[in-house]
C-alpha cells in the first residue's frame, strides 16, 4: 500500500528502487514468558546455523579482499558460537526460567562478555566484544532482522535512523541510489556525501523503521522532499518521466566538457572537486574538474581500528596524484574530532566537540601522528601537482608551529635519503579569528581555502549538526559574505589566491556574488562542476 512521507531535501534528485533498511547493532530485547521451551531451543539452533552460514560467507569474502590473517576474526566468531558452555547457558536459561530465546541469548551474551572483560589476559579481554557481537547476530537472526551487507546488496536506497561518517565511508557507493534518514541535519556528513555523490537524499523523514522491510520499492524525490514507499503505478510513471527530463538536462550540460571556466568578461576561475577518497577520482574526471580542491584525508582514518601507516597514506596520495596526471590535488591534513569521532584516537567525551580538541589541534598536540602524515605527503609530492592545506587555523603561532614540524620532517627525510618535495602550503579559513588575521596569514602561506561550513557554524554560533537549528542556519548571512570578501581582498593584497571549498561554493544563487568578489577558485561536489561552469561562463561584471 502506497505511503508518502515528507522530509528535508539535501540533494535535488530523483530515484526509484528497492530500499535497504539499516538498523543499529545495539539490539533492544524484551523478556517474555514462554510455554514451549523445546520450541525456543530449536529456534536458537536454527539461528546458530544461520549465523554460521553468514560468518562463513563473510570469512570467504574477507579472505579474497584482505587476506587470511585479517579474515581470521570470522573464524573466531564461528568457534565461539559452537562453544558448549555458551550454548548450554542459553538452553539452561530457557528451560529453567521459561523465557524467550532472544532474551536468553542477550543475557548470556552480556554475562560471558563481563567474564571475559574482567580477565587479566589481554587476548581474553578482547574476546568480550566478540561475544557481544555474536550474541547480537544471534538475536537479529532470531528476529529475522539481519543487518544488510552493503557490499552484497543490489543497488538500493539506504534508509536509516542516521548515519555516521565512518558508516558512510565504508559503503560501496556504486550501490547507493539515495539516502533517507529519520534524523540528521542538512549540514551533516551524510548530506555532504549525498551531494558529493550526486544522489537524492532526504533527512528528517518521520518513518518507523520497524514498519519497513529491505527490498520494498520506494521513490525518493529530492525536488519535492518526498519519500514514497510502495508507490502506485501513477507515482512510478510520474517519477520515471521526471527522471528522463533530468537526464536530458544533464545531456545538455555535457556539452560544456573540455571547455575552460572563464567568465563572459574574460576572468579565468579554477573549478575543482571535493572528494573523500581515491575511489571518488573517477567522478572528478568524469565531470571534467580541473583538479581536486579538497581531498579529505581523514577518510583514511575513519572506519579503521588503528592509525593508517605512513606507507598506506603515501600510496593513497601518490595514486591520487598519478590519476590526476599533473592537475592540482589539494590535500587537507587530518581533520578528526567534532562529529568525526575515531575510537582509537581516544579523544574522550567533550561537552562541545565542535569547539574542542580537533583537526590541527590534535596534530600540534600529538606531533607524531602529524609527522607520519607529513612524511607521506612530502614523499608523494614528487609524483604530481600537490598542495597541502591545514584546517582550523586560529593564529599565526599555529602556522609557525606547523612550519617548524615540516622542517623536522624534511631533515628526517634528508637523513634517510628519501626523495621528497615541499608542496604549496595553504590554510583553511574556517574560524572568525582566521578571517580577522587573514592579512597576517596571507604573508605566511601560499593560498587560502575558505571552509564555509565551519565558518558559518562558528560565526552564527549554530551547531550545524543540530537539526532543531536548521531554521536559524543562514548560509547567506551578510556577515559570512563580508568575511569571504575580506579574506579574498587580503589574499590578493599579497599576491596569493583564495578559493572556497565549503558547501557554499556550489550555491548557484551566490556564484555571481563570488565572481564580483574576485574569488579565484571554487571546489565543489563533482556533480556540480558542469552546472557551475555554465553559470560562471555566463557571468559578466559589465
Amino acid at each position: 500500500m502506497e505511503r508518502e512521507y515528507r522530509g528535508k531535501s539535501v540533494y535535488r534528485g530523483l530515484t526509484i528502487g528497492p530500499i535497504a533498511v539499516l538498523k543499529k547493532n545495539d539490539v533492544q530485547v524484551k523478556r517474555e514468558k514462554i510455554e514451549d521451551a523445546k520450541q525456543e531451543i530449536e529456534r536458537v539452533k536454527q539461528a546458530v546455523a544461520d549465523s554460521q552460514a553468514q560468518l562463513q560467507h563473510l570469512y570467504d569474502k574477507a579472505v579474497k579482499e584482505v587476506g587470511e590473517a585479517s579474515a581470521a576474526i570470522f573464524e573466531v566468531h564461528q568457534m565461539m558460537l559452537e562453544d558448549e558452555d555458551y550454548q548450554d547457558a542459553i538452553q539452561n536459561m530457557i528451560q529453567t526460567e521459561l523465557v524467550n530465546a532472544e532474551y536468553a541469548v542477550a543475557v548470556t551474551g552480556d554475562n560471558f562478555a563481563e567474564i571475559f572483560a574482567s580477565m587479566d589476559d589481554e587476548y581474553m579481554q578482547a574476546r568480550s566484544a566478540d561475544v557481544k557481537d555474536i550474541s547480537n547476530r544471534l538475536v537479529q537472526n532470531l528476529r529475522g532482522d539481519v543487518s544488510v551487507d552493503l557490499s552484497e546488496m543490489e543497488p538500493s536506497i539506504i534508509v536509516a535512523d542516521d548515519l555516521s561518517p565512518s558508516e558512510t565511508v565504508q559503503m560501496d557507493k556504486e550501490k547507493i541510489l539515495g539516502f533517507v534518514t529519520v534524523h540528521g541535519s542538512t549540514n551533516s556528513h551524510t548530506a555532504i556525501l549525498a551531494r558529493m555523490m550526486n544522489i537524492p537524499a532526504l533527512i528528517g523523514v518521520p518513518v518507523d523503521l520497524e514498519e519497513l522491510r529491505t527490498g520494498m520499492e520506494a521513490v525518493v524525490d529530492g525536488f519535492e522532499g518526498k519519500f514514497v514507499v510502495e508507490p502506485g503505478e501513477e507515482v512510478k510513471q510520474q517519477t520515471e518521466a521526471k527522471m528522463r527530463e533530468e537526464a536530458e538536462k544533464l545531456k545538455l550540460l555535457q556539452e560544456l566538457k573540455g571547455k575552460e571556466t572563464v567568465t563572459a568578461d574574460g576572468k579565468k576561475v579554477h573549478l575543482y572537486a571535493n572528494i573523500g577518497s581515491v575511489g571518488d577520482i573517477a567522478g572528478v574526471l568524469e565531470n571534467d574538474a580541473e583538479g581536486i580542491g579538497l581531498f579529505r584525508s581523514e577518510f583514511l582514518y575513519l572506519g579503521k581500528t588503528d592509525f593508517p601507516t605512513e606507507e598506506e597514506q603515501f600510496n593513497a596520495y601518490k595514486q591520487a596524484l598519478q590519476l590526476m596526471a599533473g592537475k592540482k590535488v589539494i590535500i587537507r591534513t587530518l581533520d578528526i574530532g567534532a562529529d568525526k569521532q575515531v575510537d582509537y584516537f581516544n579523544l574522550g567525551k567533550e561537552e562541545n566537540p565542535a569547539l574542542g580538541y580537533r583537526a590541527i589541534r590534535i596534530c600540534l598536540k600529538q606531533p607524531e601522528i602529524f609527522k607520519t602524515q607529513l612524511r607521506a605527503l612530502l614523499r608523494a609530492a614528487v609524483y604530481g601537482n600537490l598542495s597541502v592545506m591545514y584546517p582550523m587555523i586560529t593564529s599565526t603561532e599555529e602556522v609557525e608551529q606547523i612550519f617548524a614540524i615540516v622542517e623536522e620532517v624534511k631533515q628526517e627525510l634528508d637523513a634517510a635519503e628519501i626523495p621528497y618535495k615541499v608542496p604549496e602550503q595553504g590554510v583553511m579559513i574556517e574560524t572568525p579569528a582566521a578571517v580577522m588575521i587573514s592579512e597576517d596569514l596571507a604573508q605566511m602561506v601560499d593560498f587560502f581555502s575558505i571552509g564555509t561550513n565551519d565558518l558559518t557554524q562558528y560565526t552564527l554560533a549554530i551547531d550545524r549538526q543540530n537539526e532543531k537549528l536548521d531554521d536559524f542556519y543562514n548560509a547567506h548571512h551578510k556577515a559570512i559574505l563580508m568575511m569571504i570578501r575580506m579574506v579574498v581582498e587580503n589574499a590578493h593584497k599579497y599576491g596569493k589566491w583564495a578559493g572556497i571549498c565549503g558547501e557554499l561554493g556550489a550555491d548557484l544563487e551566490l556564484t555571481d556574488e563570488f565572481m564580483k568578489m574576485g574569488v579565484d577558485e571554487l571546489s565543489v561536489a563533482p556533480g556540480m562542476i558542469l552546472k557551475l561552469r555554465k553559470r560562471i561562463c555566463e557571468f559578466s561584471k559589465n
